[in-house]
């Protein structure tokens, strides 16, 4: 893959350019270091909400079916999503149709209007989103483990807020909030595909130049402090026991960060990992098992997470932790190794088959860590750097019993797995 190009306009903005020559799409997306953790309890949730919002309207195209029908008749893909560190917003179209989606895309980050009727009609949206994710046991218990591992501080609330204070979040919030953080120093236009990178340079400073330079405002340090295991189970009445189980790590510019990502790999990362041939083959106790690092700018984690059959969790909780235990105290053989490198660089390649998905690892790469973009094959290298030395060495480091944390969701309404865990 091409090395990108990488720009910065005279207000601060940074371009990232992935020019594909044979691709047949192109993508637009602009990211900014703005997300959960830039929040104050009082307006937990706004971020996200303010995602939808630029959807809603701008100067140039008023409505928000304005801005969608004219997305849908250029047969583009597009979407937003919000992180704790940061938002982004994208679309993806046929190479033809490249320089619409951009004005669009550039339209929408530059001036939304926070109309006060849209902000009422969408707040019911946002309330029916968070309402669907508490239906998805999977994934809420994702949220449970943060709130457990980081308790109250902006790592541990919910990135879609709570509804109460979605119910009073007001449009001076909106303007606040964007006033603080989408600001061009904090902002980066990553593009990828088919596109003339000297021409869509040119719209770019035409789109983003207006945007002013201002003081940027900063996130909270995150606060840890464990000296114990800890559990928090949350009574559902489902038909499977959700669980997630891991350690505090480190952060994204930790130079370790792929050993960790090995040792994830080896313990959940494809279907004769570890935990996969424990739980599932062996047990016959979940359908899925995976395991998966989560790093950001100053902390991170490494979990498990299964859906189980109730009557097997203690079965399957054990089998993890003897897992963690035996990476512990045994290197990874030569041929474990080898396949956990190939299968991890294979999904890192065939995640990047689209142009959005290009713009998305590069997009990240700035927003998260500092050592400078690489490319997929940069990182491949990286990952066959690793040792069996290293790998037990974070092993050591991060599987302690004192860091140890477990979220479940479940029928249990006085039930506890502390004994497990040691506690």
């Amino acid at each position: 893959m091409l090395k990108p190009l990488k720009y910065k306009l005279k207000n601060g903005l940074r371009v990232i350019m992935i020019p594909q020559p044979e691709s047949l799409t192109a993508t637009a997306m602009v990211s900014v270091e703005a997300g959960s953790k830039y929040e104050t309890k009082d307006i937990n949730g706004l971020s996200h909400f303010l995602e939808h919002m630029c959807f809603k309207g701008t100067t140039k195209r008023p409505t928000a079916l304005e801005i969608t029908t004219e997305l849908d008749g250029l047969g583009a893909q597009y979407n937003a999503f919000t992180s704790q560190e940061s938002t982004s917003y994208y679309a993806k179209v046929k190479k033809d149709n490249f320089g619409e989606i951009l004005d669009v895309v550039a339209d929408m980050y530059v001036d939304p209007k926070f109309n006060a009727g849209e902000i009422e009609k969408e707040r019911g949206v946002i309330i029916q989103e968070l309402n669907m994710y508490e239906d998805m046991p999977m994934r809420r218990v994702q949220e449970l483990f943060m709130q457990l591992v980081y308790g109250d501080q902006p790592a541990g609330w919910d990135i879609g807020g709570k509804k109460e204070i979605i119910k009073k979040l007001t449009r001076d919030d909106f303007l606040a909030y964007r006033k603080k953080h989408y600001v061009p120093q904090a902002t980066i236009v990553t593009l990828s595909g088919k596109f003339d990178p000297k021409q869509t340079l040119k719209k770019i400073e035409k789109y983003f130049s207006v945007l002013k330079a201002g003081p940027k405002g900063k996130k909270l340090p995150v606060k840890e402090s464990q000296a114990k295991p800890n559990e928090l189970v949350h009574f559902k009445d489902v038909d499977q026991s959700h669980i997630v189980m891991g350690f505090r790590a480190f952060s994204a510019h930790d130079k370790r960060k792929y050993a960790l990502q090995l040792l994830a790999e080896i313990l959940g990362g494809g279907m004769s990992s570890r935990l996969f041939q424990k739980v599932r083959d062996e047990l016959g106790a979940a359908y899925y098992v995976r395991c998966e690092p989560d790093l950001y700018t100053d902390h991170g984690l490494i979990a498990m997470s299964a859906g189980l059959d109730h009557g097997k969790i203690e079965p399957a909780i054990k089998a993890t932790l003897g897992e963690f235990t035996r990476l512990k105290n045994e290197k990874v053989g030569d041929k474990d190794l080898k396949k956990a490198k190939e299968h991890l660089i294979g999904e890192l390649f065939l995640s990047l088959e689209g142009s959005d998905e290009i713009a998305g690892f590069y997009a990240g790469q700035e927003l998260l860590e500092a050592a400078g973009l690489k490319t997929p094959e940069e990182v491949a290298k990286k990952i066959n750097a690793v040792t069996a030395a290293e790998i037990q060495a974070v092993a050591k480091e991060v599987f302690k019993d004192k860091n140890l944390n477990l979220a479940v969701i479940g029928p249990f309404k006085k039930r506890s797995f502390r004994r497990l865990l040691g506690v």
